[in-house]
């Protein structure tokens, strides 16, 4: 059964005794277990592997499915663990989470065991598998993390990156990042000894099973996990809080005890070493005492280990360097700088670092930072040998080979260069020598060894030095900066700069003079004079091979100091001007130009005399890249000692080199000494010809782009410009006009003829004066001025390449776009000027989209044309003339954008993005609208709007010579859109067309606030004229609203309605839920209207409510209340009321009893008295809907109590009928006939805008149904008229006296009550005797025959609400084809004429 030579089972490793499986779980687990599952330390905590049993347990306790993926996971093959572990975290994440769950208590065994395991693919895919498990399970991983924590963390620094990165990736799907430190914390002991037994205890053979794992696989699996061990050291340490840091010292001070973790500084593995230096700097960082208490190990494990030139090694042990030297300030007690440190230090600096510069050297300056006096002392001889050391490094075959490796060293060296000569500032002798001897000894050398090495010339050594000297410069008070810290000496910076200069100057002259010089001499020489002169070409190195040089001598400048004269304290010196296209170099002292002139002498002398070409190049790489006037004025002083000949003394090789023949031929000569005195058409021809050969471009290029030719082109431009903003009417010069134009559109290789510095100013200079002579236009003639900048402008924009990429040639356009969008009243231009103004838009506009990319930017042509256009229509006063000019510019521009394809359409989309106001803005603009239009359909019923109403003041209409900012907003943006086709299936138009549905929203707001203007002014009227004429009204009517855009209608108004509901419901209460009472109501009428099948219930429930609120919250009905004092949605709450109790009336009288009557009735009254208290205030328009709905209230009961439905009266109450007509009825028309006569009163012009004519219709309508009996026993107030002799009655008096003179007043509606009302009691006149009063109720007796004849069949006007016309007597003929109402045509003159508006007053469609 048991024999040796039994063949097994492929990956069956269960042992066959009890002895054999203890010590295999030793194994697997690290320790010796006690019994199966714990530890045997005295702890209450699991062991590493939890309460786990035999294969047997995990049949009973886990699905059939993970249970057979567990037993292959302890199979040993790797490729069945590989897919096992894949199986596993694809079931985690398929199955359900409480499936899952069942394998946790397995997990720790089995995952501390694979997450080591030699195969570095199923380290990886465990991580993964862990991470679905983690996905799956969440909190419930919590009771076995402490098992698992310690080889997740071990996991997290695994040398197999992918495996490191997928446990990273799984603690973090675990814990979020504020919580990870906080899990750490909670495992910490666990995962700190899992670490100490790796880092102590372990080996080879106690990780692997030495008789079935071959013994490199074992030492491989015990590196790794030492390793892995020591940075998951410095992961827990930089991972935990401090307070947790010091809770773990004992357990640190343990682990540092020991000699066997020492040891591992000295490791034979390179990962064990640079991990072990991790470590370190760890513990400096976050437990800088124990580091302190271990001095004497840490010191000579870290710094004794300084030659370590291993790649893994080196950064973290010299980053443990940095931090030992930093922590420990007595470090050099336990170890001998300079018998054990420094001369490795040395060896390693002359080996440039032995090809690790890139790593070594950035740790230099703070070394040096770092070192005591008594390492360092004599300081002198320190510091020669480390720089000498360190400068021998670029010699190095590494260095020279590798330009990192050589820009290592060299930032290196003048890093510690500088930072050495700043701390030996003083004015003692030791100072004073290190300073000599660095500067004399050290940097001067290695630059004249960088002048002929073509390595060093193209590395980072040149723009270090100027930086330096710069530096210099600002400590010695040259820089308009001060520099000087404390302590530093402005004299001693001085004498630097001086004794540099001093060097460099003899270095140059030497180099120069000689005989053989080498080319590569030449390239660095001028190489670093460039630099210094501007550091901004030091990315332009002149090192390819073979590289042709175009020469040319520039013209020497004009003006300038005379030449040698130099003041001694070059401190006081104004900077030269060095260099065509910046205004002044960073260096500030004169030596750099006394160089280049020197060197300018010397090599015009070998030109002459030894007809050198290699000085030749030389002398034409200096004068390329310093036009100053006393470089030129040695070379011109040379010529003349010559004898001004073009080709020297000796002859220079003349075909062979074109180049050089023209330039020492022509150039010279033609161009130093052509005068700028000549006239502007000559100059012009000069450069016409030099432009039209491509061999004299080429020569005269570095002329043209000088700085002589600049500044004198641009003082024509400031000349030309100044001259014609005095508007003097004559045509400006036409030559200098070409010329500027010549000079900006003049391209050569896609570069500006002349320089881009001035090409920038002369175009800020035109913008500039065209904007001026945007304001001066009423001043004088500047039409010629501005139509040739108008000229230049286009030619610039069309042949020009990348011009708009100048920000002055962006402003130029936007100011030409902003001229041709701007009423003429305002710029004064004319038709022509206009046009040619508009087709240079174009032009740049062109220009702009070919050469630019697909996005707008802020500060673009496009962005500040979009926000100029936007404040015009925001803030300017704009008139429908003025709107429809700027309306006609961006339409132009939009079409120039769509036309160039879809960048166009791209940029166009984005260009109305920035136009189109934001969600706010839109709202601002729209409540700024003149509210007179809320007027027509509220009282109309067609609108129920619950907003605060202004004062008084407002609601007159008036006119204005501007329009509001948002019908001109609506315009603009409809009208480019539609015109321009932008809602086309066009690229780059969609997002914006995702947004228009709001400007379309916006604009039917805007033709339906036109429509319900009533008596609007002109300038409303126009403005909707122009619409119908751009077809916008037809297009919207024809069209309709999209879904869309009625679903973005229908949420604002939610949006709005709701806050206003909010609002107002601080005010009164929350009762009924979120939309208000008074939207509770208006629900229910909605669905009651429209015969929505309601249960008598839910009406009496409502009406129970109202009345309860009558008793609780009296204040709402607004009884004797002040209406002035009243809001809005107060009102309109009441107007709700009134019409639910008017639908009662009328549909469901039947279900009233006794009190709900009495609540009705009396509420009416006491509502109609309160209005009667108000008349003042009737030009509220919701006032007057409250007036109305009163009245209409009335004349359903009137209607009701005449004549009840059939069946209704025996249902009603006995004695409601008679409290009708005993009380209620006297007391409503003794409160409504004084009505018309208070309204008269308090509006006396029935033109005035706020006439409430709907009042008076409303009154006159309730007034019919008044009795007899009320008209012939009024109480109205006395009223007689002076020798009045009367037999009537004096309340029948009254009333005629009160009614009479109302038949004059010059409002239909009140003449049409008053008719009414004297029709009832004219019959009940007594005989009259008086001849007077008898003629007069004869004629109104035979008025009224007359008119009740008419009145057959005939319906009323429904402007003047009246059958006859009040002045001509005629009837209503002129009928609307659309509604097909009727009106006289006297009124319809008059609508037609104050409302300035062609349309049909009732439909709004067009009259015909």
């Amino acid at each position: 059964m048991g024999g040796k030579n039994k063949q097994r089972t492929k990956g069956n490793v269960r042992p066959s005794s009890s002895g054999r499986a203890a010590e295999l779980l030793a194994r697997e687990s690290g320790v010796v277990p006690g019994f199966v599952g714990f530890g045997t330390t005295a702890t209450t905590e699991l062991g590493y592997v939890p309460a786990v049993h035999g294969a047997e347990d995990i049949d009973n306790l886990v699905d059939a499915d993970f249970r057979m993926v567990l037993r292959k996971l302890s199979k040993r093959d790797t490729v069945t663990k590989l897919k096992a572990v894949q199986e596993f975290g694809a079931m985690c994440q398929e199955r359900d989470s409480e499936v899952v769950k069942g394998v946790l208590p397995y997990w720790p065994r089995i995952y501390c065991k694979i997450s080591v395991d030699h195969d570095r693919r199923v380290r990886e895919a465990t991580q993964q598998a862990f991470e679905q498990l983690v996905l799956k399970v969440r909190r419930s991983l919590a009771p076995y993390l402490k098992s698992v924590m310690g080889h997740w963390l071990l996991s997290q620094c695994d040398s197999y990156p992918p495996a490191a990165s997928a446990a990273c990736q799984a603690f973090s799907a675990a814990f979020p990042p504020s919580k990870q430190a906080e899990a750490l914390s909670f495992c910490k002991d666990e995962v700190l000894t899992v670490l100490q037994d790796n880092l102590l205890k372990e080996t080879a053979d106690t990780l692997s099973d030495p008789q079935s794992v071959p013994e490199e696989e074992r030492e491989a699996k015990f590196l790794r996990l030492l390793t892995s061990s020591l940075l998951g050291v410095k992961r827990l340490l930089s991972s935990l809080p401090q307070t947790d840091t010091h809770g773990l010292q004992d357990r640190l001070t343990h682990l540092l005890n020991q000699a066997k973790f020492w040891k591992y500084s000295r490791h034979k593995t390179p990962q064990v070493r640079g991990a072990f230096f991790e470590v370190v700097s760890s513990l400096c960082e976050h437990t800088p005492g124990l580091v302190q208490t271990e001095a004497a190990r840490v010191c000579p494990a870290v710094l004794l280990s300084i030659d370590d030139t291993d790649p893994v090694v080196l950064p973290p042990l010299w980053e443990a360097v940095l931090h030992t030297l930093s922590t420990l300030t007595d470090c050099w007690s336990h170890v001998n700088a300079r018998k054990a440190v420094l001369p490795k230090l040395w060896s390693l600096l002359k080996d440039g670092g032995k090809g690790l510069a890139t790593a070594l050297h950035p740790n230099l300056l703070p070394l040096i930072s770092k070192l005591p006096t008594e390492v360092t002392t004599p300081n002198l001889d320190f510091y020669t040998t480390f720089y000498s050391c360190l400068i021998q490094g670029l010699s190095s075959e590494r260095a020279v080979s590798s330009p990192s490796e050589s820009a290592a060293v060299v930032v290196s060296v003048v890093e510690c260069l500088r930072y050495t000569l700043l701390q030996n500032t003083g004015e003692e002798e030791e100072h004073t020598q290190i300073r000599t001897v660095l500067l004399e000894q050290q940097l001067l050398p290695l630059i004249d060894s960088a002048l002929g090495s073509p390595y060093l010339q193209a590395g980072p050594l040149f723009p270090l030095v100027t930086d330096m000297l710069v530096s210099w410069e600002k400590r010695a008070g040259l820089q308009d900066v001060g520099g000087l810290s404390e302590g530093e000496n402005e004299v001693v910076f001085d004498r630097l700069l001086a004794d540099f200069w001093e060097g460099l100057r003899v270095m140059f002259a030497r180099r120069v003079q000689s005989d053989n010089l080498e080319p590569k001499e030449l390239e660095g020489m001028s190489s670093l004079l460039q630099v210094m002169q501007s550091p901004g070409s030091a990315g332009r190195k002149q090192t390819k091979k073979k590289r042709s040089v175009k020469i040319c001598f520039p013209e020497p400048e004009s003006s300038g100091s005379p030449e040698g004269e130099v003041a001694l304290k070059y401190a006081q010196l104004e900077a030269p001007e060095l260099g065509q296209e910046t205004a002044e170099g960073p260096l500030k002292s004169w030596h750099l130009e006394e160089i280049v002139c020197q060197q300018a002498q010397i090599s015009y002398s070998h030109v002459n005399d030894k007809n050198s070409e290699r000085h030749l190049v030389y002398l034409s790489l200096l004068l390329r890249s310093f036009h100053t006037h006393r470089v030129f004025t040695v070379r011109k002083d040379e010529q003349k000692a010559d004898g001004g000949g073009g080709g020297g003394g000796g002859g220079v090789p003349p075909p062979s080199n074109p180049a050089v023949r023209f330039l020492l031929e022509h150039v010279p000569f033609s161009l130093s000494h052509l005068q700028m005195d000549l006239k502007w058409g000559v100059l012009l021809q000069i450069i016409q010809m030099a432009c039209a050969d491509p061999v004299s471009l080429q020569a005269c290029g570095d002329w043209f782009k000088g700085s002589v030719l600049g500044e004198r082109l641009l003082g024509l431009a400031e000349e030309l410009c100044e001259a014609g903003l005095k508007g003097s009417g004559s045509a400006p010069n036409g030559d200098s006009w070409a010329l500027i134009s010549l000079a900006l559109s003049q391209h050569h290789n896609n570069e500006p003829l002349i320089g881009a510095v001035y090409v920038e100013k002369m175009i800020a200079k035109l913008h500039a004066t065209l904007s001026a002579a945007k304001g001066l236009s009423e001043r004088g003639n500047l039409e010629p001025l501005v139509c040739f900048i108008c000229d230049v402008a286009s030619t610039f924009f069309t042949s020009v390449t990348h011009c708009l990429l100048l920000a002055s040639a962006e402003e130029l356009l936007l100011t030409v776009f902003t001229l041709t969008a701007q009423d003429q009243t305002h710029t004064h231009l004319s038709d022509s000027l206009l046009k040619k103004l508009s087709q240079a838009c174009h032009a740049g506009v062109l220009s702009l989209v070919h050469h630019s990319g697909s996005e707008v930017k802020e500060g673009s042509f496009l962005y500040s044309a979009a926000f100029w256009v936007k404040t015009q229509l925001l803030t300017s006063s704009l008139g429908v003339k003025s709107l429809q000019v700027l309306v006609l510019a961006v339409q132009r521009l939009a079409d120039t954008l769509r036309s160039v394809g879809q960048r166009g359409s791209a940029l166009l989309s984005q260009f109305l993005s920035f136009l189109t106001p934001s969600q706010s803005e839109w709202s601002k603009i729209r409540q700024a609208l003149p509210p007179q239009w809320v007027r027509s359909p509220l009282l109309s019923g067609r609108l129920r709007v619950v907003c605060d109403y202004p004062c008084v003041e407002v609601w007159k209409v008036r006119g204005s010579s501007r329009l509001p900012a948002h019908l001109c907003v609506c315009a603009l943006l409809t009208r480019v859109v539609y015109n321009t086709d932008v809602t086309a299936t066009v690229e780059g138009a969609g997002d914006y067309m995702k947004d228009f549905k709001h400007t379309v929203c916006e604009l039917l707001y805007a033709v339906q606030w036109c429509r319900e203007m009533d008596q609007s002014p002109a300038l409303v009227t126009e403005y909707y004229t122009m619409l119908k004429a751009w077809g916008l009204t037809d297009r919207i009517d024809n069209q309709g609203p999209a879904t869309d855009i009625l679903d973005t209608l229908y949420t604002r108004y939610g949006n709005e309605y709701t806050s206003r509901i909010s609002k107002w419901e601080e005010d009164v209460c929350n009762l009924c839920g979120p939309l208000g009472v008074c939207g509770c109501v208006s629900a229910l009428l909605c669905c009651l209207k429209a015969s929505t099948p309601v249960q008598e219930e839910l009406l009496i429930a409502v009406l129970a409510t109202m009345m309860e609120w009558r008793n609780s919250r009296e204040d709402w009905f607004l009884f004797s209340s002040d209406l002035s004092k009243t809001s809005a949605a107060q009102l309109s709450f009441s107007v709700e009321m009134m019409r639910f109790l008017s639908w009662l009336v009328t549909h469901s009288p039947t279900i009233l009893g006794g009190s709900q009557w009495d609540f009705l009735l009396c509420s009416m009254l006491a509502w109609l008295e309160t209005t009667s208290d108000n008349v003042g205030c009737l030009w509220n328009p919701w006032v007057q809907l409250l007036v109305c709905e009163i009245c209409e209230l009335i004349v359903q009961l009137n209607q009701f109590f005449t004549a009840p439905p059939p069946g209704v009266d025996d249902l009603l109450p006995s004695e409601l009928t008679a409290e009708w007509n005993d009380f209620f009825v006297e007391g409503i028309y003794s409160l409504m006939l004084p009505l018309p006569g208070k309204i008269t009163e308090a509006f006396k012009e029935p033109d005035d805008p706020l006439f409430p004519f709907a009042v008076l219709r409303s009154v006159g309508m309730a007034l019919t149904y008044v009795p007899l009996q009320q008209l012939t026993h009024n109480s109205l107030p006395a009223r007689f008229v002076a020798d009045q002799k009367t037999s009537l009655p004096e309340a029948l008096q009254t009333l005629l006296n009160t009614l009479t003179p109302l038949l004059l007043f010059k409002a239909r509606p009140l003449q049409l009550t008053v008719y009414h009302i004297l029709d009832k009691v004219m019959p009940t006149l007594p005989e009259l005797k008086q001849p007077c009063n008898g003629s007069i109720m004869e004629g109104l007796a035979l008025w009224k025959t007359n008119v009740d004849k008419r009145f057959e069949g005939v319906e009323d006007c429904m402007i003047c609400f009246s059958v006859i016309h009040g002045s001509n007597y005629s009837l209503p003929k002129k009928a609307c084809r659309t509604c097909k109402k009727k009106f006289h045509s006297a009124c319809l003159y008059k609508w037609f004429t104050s409302s300035n508006k062609s349309s049909c007053p009732l439909c709004r469609e067009t009259f015909f």
